[in-house]
């Protein structure tokens, strides 16, 4: 039982990052769009605000991977033919886990500082 506990954040973060990517892949398909792995953004930050920051380096993570995947040629495959395409998916990765963890920390309650041994300086 305690592992269905700890294991729902993890799935159900990921469950977002696949519907996110549902979408962007039908606007990939359907409308001819690119550069959309930044839409990946806002659910990451979502997850690091509720869940935090290790959570969301997580999805982050798997958000590359996915977009790799489904919404860079070729598709399918993590192999990305474009050099242009594989820098934004690193600048997304690095900006996606660098937001993770500011959104993470501004989110974060004075309580937990405490406790976890830093002291407010205000």
């Amino acid at each position: 039982m305690r592992l269905l506990k700890e294991a729902t954040p993890l799935a159900v973060s990921l469950a977002i990052i696949l519907a996110v990517t549902a979408v962007l892949f039908y606007f990939k398909s359907a409308q001819h769009q690119h550069h959309l792995v930044f839409f990946y953004l806002f659910p990451t930050a979502l997850v690091a605000m509720i869940c935090g920051s290790v959570l969301s380096m997580v999805c982050a993570t798997f958000a590359t991977l996915v977009a790799a995947f489904f919404l860079y040629d070729p598709i399918y495959s993590l192999y990305v033919s474009d050099p242009r395409d594989v820098g934004e998916l690193l600048l997304f990765a690095v900006t996606g886990l660098i937001g993770a963890k500011c959104t993470a920390e501004l989110t974060r309650s004075p309580e937990k500082e405490v406790t976890s041994g830093h002291k407010s300086t205000t």
